[in-house]
């Protein structure tokens, strides 16, 4: 369960959850990020259940999912985020490889805004990272 705004302690810089199960491309999106965007923290999770698990304790600005995890894909994740007990307001960004043809369109049916292929480099996700963040206004 996400912790109350009220008891939050107030935060300077925006926090971004980065969930990836490759370790690979995991330390090479982080790395890229902090030197890229070295005013966000980042936290990262590797499986569905441990990013559900970080969003609830951080709550995050913006969540970086990608589709494909070892135990839910993004739609699982994000219809869980969607549950109205948990509070939670993030927006999510999708980063892909690839997913099935449906993937797109039930993605945008539970609200992700931003589906990025890893095809297109890492400058391109950072910056759908930034546009996100500055949408928010915590950037």
């Amino acid at each position: 369960m996400a912790v109350p705004a009220e008891l939050a302690p107030a935060r300077e810089r925006p926090v971004v959850v980065v969930v990836e199960d490759d370790p690979s491309y995991l330390q090479a999106l982080v790395r890229t990020l902090q030197r890229e965007t070295p005013n966000v923290d980042l936290v990262t999770a590797a499986t569905g259940v441990d990013a559900l698990l970080e969003i609830g304790r951080v709550a995050p600005d913006l969540v970086m999912l990608d589709y494909r995890l070892p135990d839910l894909n993004a739609v699982q994740v994000v219809e869980r985020l969607l549950d109205t007990s948990k509070r939670l307001t993030c927006a999510v960004m999708v980063v892909t490889a690839g997913m099935p043809a449906q993937a797109e369109t039930e993605l945008r049916r539970v609200g992700v805004g931003n589906i990025v292929n890893k095809a297109d480099g890492m400058a391109v996700i950072v910056e759908a990272m930034q546009q996100a963040l500055r949408a928010r206004k915590v950037a």
